[in-house]
């Protein structure tokens, strides 16, 4: 059974627990403040904090992770990124004070003191650029450090990360828990996949059948099925985008459809 550590508390919890829970791995745990879980009875659940995952996960105390993509940038190890779980989107910002005079990243002198949660990535970021500055790593508030005299600029979260799911590399060394893992990766892959889609039904003119596969081309095609003692139509069904039904309903109606349906879509695997 692998072993996969979770986040314990904030909203990358809460979007990890449904994500899991809408892929059939339900968290089962004694009480809201235990430290393990069951994960459907497929899976181990250990709840820790974000950012400790990326270490317990590469020293083996778990087998495979969710946490930000910056805690894993930050944290050096070689983990295996499976999967962009598509929550908790991120930038990193660069930041003075209004009257610092600093107003681009070229105005940023050398040996300049940057002020971060995250040294390793800001270290990296300037050496890249080819500007050498000092980096002064702080625990936390980083937003205060040119106001007291800490540093002259800032690299910072301006929103939360992106949420990534990791693995140890060493879990492929047993073909059962690679395989586990990979089913894994296949259904939280479904739940995402399906978001943002709506399956539509609809009974439609057969003279018209080209032009309505047009407005819904589906994944591969749409289905197209021939209705029972009624050969004036036939029943097409498609998987379409969420953000266009409205419109994809108006030209069905347009072309002569009836009946139409529309359901939302639990998992989607191509």
């Amino acid at each position: 059974m692998l072993r996969i550590a979770l986040p314990n508390k904030g909203r990358l919890s809460e979007e990890a627990r449904a994500l899991f829970t809408d892929a059939g791995l339900e968290i089962q745990a004694a009480g809201p403040r235990a430290l393990t879980a069951s994960l459907g009875g497929e899976f181990q659940a250990l709840f820790v904090r974000a950012q400790d995952i990326p270490e317990f996960v590469a020293d083996g105390a778990a087998d495979a992770g969710v946490t930000g993509f910056d805690l894993v940038c930050e944290s050096g190890r070689a983990l295996d990124d499976l999967a962009d779980l598509q929550f908790g989107r991120c930038r990193l910002a660069v930041a003075a004070r209004d009257e610092s005079g600093i107003d681009a990243l070229d105005d940023i002198g050398e040996g300049a003191r940057v002020a971060t949660v995250f040294p390793r990535i800001t270290e990296r970021f300037f050496r890249e650029r080819g500007q050498r500055v000092e980096v002064v790593p702080v625990s936390g508030a980083a937003e205060i450090a040119p106001h007291i005299g800490i540093a002259d600029v800032i690299v910072d979260l301006v929103s939360t990360a992106s949420t990534r799911l990791i693995a140890t590399p060493s879990v492929r060394a047993d073909p059962a828990r690679g395989r586990a893992l990979d089913e894994l990766v296949a259904a939280l892959g479904s739940v995402i996949a399906a978001r943002g889609k709506r399956y539509v039904m609809a009974n439609v003119p057969r003279a018209r059948l080209e032009a309505v596969k047009r407005v819904v081309p589906g994944l591969n095609g749409p289905t197209v099925i021939d209705i029972m003692n009624d050969g004036a139509f036939v029943a097409v069904h498609a998987v379409v985008g969420a953000a266009t039904i409205y419109r994809t309903i108006a030209d069905l109606k347009a072309l002569g459809a009836e009946g139409i349906l529309v359901t939302r879509i639990e998992r989607l695997m191509a």
